[in-house]
């Protein structure tokens, strides 16, 4: 395993637990490194500098050595503070971080998803975003865009990328007035056709405006929502996303 001694990069806290009275084992997503396991030894401790610092949803700088698994953490500091989440804007954040731990692997760099968490937690703020997200924080279809943009970047850096501007069978350009059955690994195919083992039907219309990254029209969120849902459950396989969960037990109380 390669050495990582005094090494430094950008990252967030993807979640912590007590590890003895006084420190903190720490999963973290690096620019660097993807993601990573820490221990902070000390960090629970009054007189740490950590102490307030290591909290998720805020862009750090992580300074570690070690070469073991779990990295001995050196220093964090704050690079760039995020408005405060809360409500829906915060389960979303959560979700995320959910994602990132179940769906990469340690110590495997993905550059572009590092930062397209950075922005999607950026317009759930309101800093990228502030018409959608400051003056209605809890916009529900500003925050689903924001999380249908990040699974599409998170699908695609793990190699599950969806395809939505070809069908699959044939090559030829997804056309907004047609329906079409997506198959998961394999991709749009007109509706109708036999043997759609299973497929999502989507409007083209729908697959043109996620390739966009537009998700204004009402039909295009409610059927995004479905495609990726069963997406990620599709790579998910057995595993449960606790904050989806949570989020329908919010909603029902």
């Amino acid at each position: 395993m390669a050495r990582h001694i005094g090494e430094v990069s950008q990252g967030f806290v993807l979640h912590s637990y007590p590890y003895s009275e006084t420190s903190l084992i720490l999963e973290a997503f690096t620019r660097t490194h993807g993601r990573m396991v820490f221990m902070a030894k000390g960090a629970k401790r009054p007189s740490s500098a950590m102490r307030s610092v290591l909290n998720p949803f805020q862009q750090l700088r992580f300074n570690w050595f070690g070469q073991a698994d779990m990295k001995t953490l050196k220093t964090a500091e704050h690079e760039q503070i995020f408005p405060q989440l809360s409500g829906a804007t915060l389960m979303s954040a959560f979700y995320m971080n959910e994602l990132l731990l179940k769906l990469t692997h340690r110590e495997e760099a993905h550059d572009q998803l590092f930062d397209a968490y950075q922005q999607a937690l950026a317009r759930l703020s309101g800093v990228y975003n502030p018409d959608a997200l400051t003056k209605f924080p809890q916009d529900v279809r500003a925050i689903a865009a924001v999380l249908r943009r990040f699974e599409i970047s998170l699908l695609q850096e793990i190699g599950y990328a969806l395809s939505l501007t070809e069908e699959a069978e044939t090559r030829a350009p997804v056309m907004a007035d047609q329906r079409y059955d997506y198959i998961f690994e394999h991709g749009p195919v007109l509706a109708g056709k036999p043997c759609q083992r299973d497929g999502l039907q989507l409007s083209g219309k729908t697959l043109l405006d996620m390739a966009a990254g537009d998700f204004v029209d009402p039909i295009t969120q409610s059927q995004s929502k479905q495609l990726m849902r069963r997406a990620i459950n599709h790579v998910l396989g057995d595993k449960t996303l606790h904050t989806r969960q949570l989020i329908r037990d919010l909603q029902t109380n």
